[in-house]
């Protein structure tokens, strides 16, 4: 197939909400409708041993959340879908916030009870910065819950978007009987009985032949009829155009758990998601449809498969084809490499790909070259920036629980800070180590993966600080050394060796900046 049909086939999107608004049942039915899975996973149900395709990690498993963002590709009606399903728990932000720098589209996942929650609220602004297309996806309409025009108020007002709905409910909670397809101006009608298959329905093309009237009953009939009626002349129709640019985002409703309106939205997103798109570097805007390679590193995991002690780099490709053994130019290095067995993934399932294209996410086996941010490409320099680390909120000192495992501690630690979801920081006085994350969960998590992963035991020590700073140098040779003088008990580095200042409040921030005119002080590692 021509390098342009493969482009033209791709679409690679995230999917991200609040935790528990069904975004990973979501991600296991796309995968059902699609036929990359026979059955699907029950998520919350312990008795069933089958955790969802998209939690792969142990500890995902056990406490019945995503804690990393993981990669499932599937093929669909002749479409190459790639999907990032990112983890919706606020202490595991910054991981969705990378992830959506390798996405060409997003599907917000909304649950009718709760409607919009304050973690929806903060990823769809990053979208919206960021000018990406967003679907939106309101889940679990088996359950009594908001009424759907208040829904869709909710999402304009709380979100700032322009809604069209493309779907809509026939009926709510108990008396929901299925979804009109606005998009192919087809009914489906739903027996909810088989909750795990999928069950198909049945369709009608004209809304006001009797027919309906006998299948649904009168009065959801007249009323499905009446809330149509108002969604056109309230509604702007769809345009495909201000969807892309981010002005106009499509609405469908359904159940993922019992398999409603899954298939409507997965029909109707392969046909408007955008392909792959350009990106911004550094130097110039890269178009997807270039011949020469280039990608660049969003994500970094280690002990993919905890019993080779696996790393790999999560690459998106920009533009281009990757080739297996072919020679790229690791940008930040400056050095050429070659990768005998470029994995494409479904979960944690790999398999070995020839070749690669815009679009798609390759996991590259790392012994330690990679940082997330890197660019891979034929020669060229380029950079791909907007993956900083953010100033962690939390921060605790690291203590070896096992002094015979003290090599595995550090290993342990300095492999899993690399993936970019905690940050290390070694003091300047005492060389102590501390580390920082967004969310208090994080610990919980690293504390289990250094135990199961790398047979470590560690303990932590609370550090009471506010944030953390990344100072850059400055020409004021002798302020600089003032300020290293008097501040040197709350100076560290983190793990690229950047001098880093631990602040305890604000109001110390705001002193160190006012003393120290010429010393700039910032919250994110990518100031330059």
């Amino acid at each position: 197939m021509a390098f342009i049909d493969e482009i033209k086939r791709r679409r690679t999107f995230g999917i991200i909400s609040h935790p528990d608004a069904g975004k990973t049942t979501l991600t296991e039915k796309l995968l059902l409708f699609g036929g990359a899975i026979s059955e699907a996973g029950a998520v919350k149900n312990n008795k069933v041993k089958k955790g969802a395709t998209s939690d792969f990690m142990e500890i995902e498993r056990q406490r019945g959340i995503s804690v990393a963002t993981s990669v499932l590709a599937f093929n669909y009606k002749d479409r190459k879908i790639n999907i990032l399903d990112t983890p919706g728990h606020k202490d595991f932000a910054e991981d969705t916030f990378r992830t959506l720098t390798a996405v060409d589209s997003v599907i917000v996942v909304i649950d009718v009870a709760k409607g919009v929650e304050p973690q929806t609220e903060k990823l769809v602004e990053v979208c919206r910065m960021r000018k990406i297309p967003m679907i939106v996806f309101i889940n679990k309409l088996d359950r009594e819950g908001k009424d759907a025009f208040d829904l869709l108020d909710e999402v304009e007002q709380k979100l700032g978007l322009t809604t069209t709905p493309l779907s809509f409910p026939i009926g709510m909670g108990y008396d929901f009987q299925g979804i009109y397809n606005i998009w192919a101006k087809k009914i489906n009608l739903f027996a909810g009985d088989k909750k795990q298959k999928v069950t198909t329905g049945v369709e009608f093309t004209n809304i006001n032949v009797p027919e309906l009237d006998e299948m649904i009953g009168n009065k959801p009939a007249d009323k499905l009829r009446e809330e149509l009626e108002m969604v056109e002349g309230v509604y702007p129709p769809f345009d495909q155009e201000a969807y892309l640019n981010g002005d106009l985002q499509p609405v469908f409703f359904g159940s993922a758990l019992n398999n409603f309106g899954v298939k409507e939205l997965l029909d109707c997103f392969i046909e408007i998601a955008p392909t792959p798109q350009p990106k911004k570097a550094e130097e110039r805007l890269v178009d997807s449809k270039e011949d020469k390679l280039t990608g660049f590193v969003f994500k970094i995991h280690a002990n993919m498969d905890p019993k080779h002690r696996d790393r790999l780099a999560f690459v998106k490709i920009v533009s281009g084809t990757f080739k297996r053994n072919a020679p790229y130019l690791h940008v930040r290095n400056g050095k050429k490499m070659k990768f005998s067995s470029p994995n494409a993934f479904f979960a944690e399932k790999k398999e070995i790909v020839d070749e690669s294209y815009p679009g798609d996410i390759v996991g590259l086996h790392d012994t330690g070259n990679f940082k997330i941010g890197d660019t891979l490409t034929e020669g060229e320099i380029i950079n791909f920036r907007g993956i900083p680390s953010f100033s962690p909120e939390h921060f605790r000192y690291v203590n070896n629980a096992d002094p015979l495992k003290a090599k595995q501690l550090y290993k342990g630690l300095d492999q899993l800070m690399d993936e970019g979801v905690a940050q290390l920081f070694t003091l300047e006085l005492n060389g102590r180590k501390v580390v920082g994350t967004v969310g208090a969960l994080q610990y919980e998590v690293i504390q289990y993966r250094l135990e199961h992963e790398y047979g470590a035991k560690c303990t932590y020590e609370n550090l009471a600080m506010h944030k953390v700073c990344w100072v850059e140098p400055t020409d004021n040779k002798a302020e600089f050394a003032e300020f290293k003088r008097v501040k040197q008990r709350y100076l560290a580095k983190d793990k690229q060796g950047q001098l880093v200042f631990l602040a305890d409040s604000a109001f110390t921030i705001q002193m160190t900046q006012d003393k120290y005119p010429s010393v700039k002080l910032h919250f994110t590692s990518e100031y330059k």
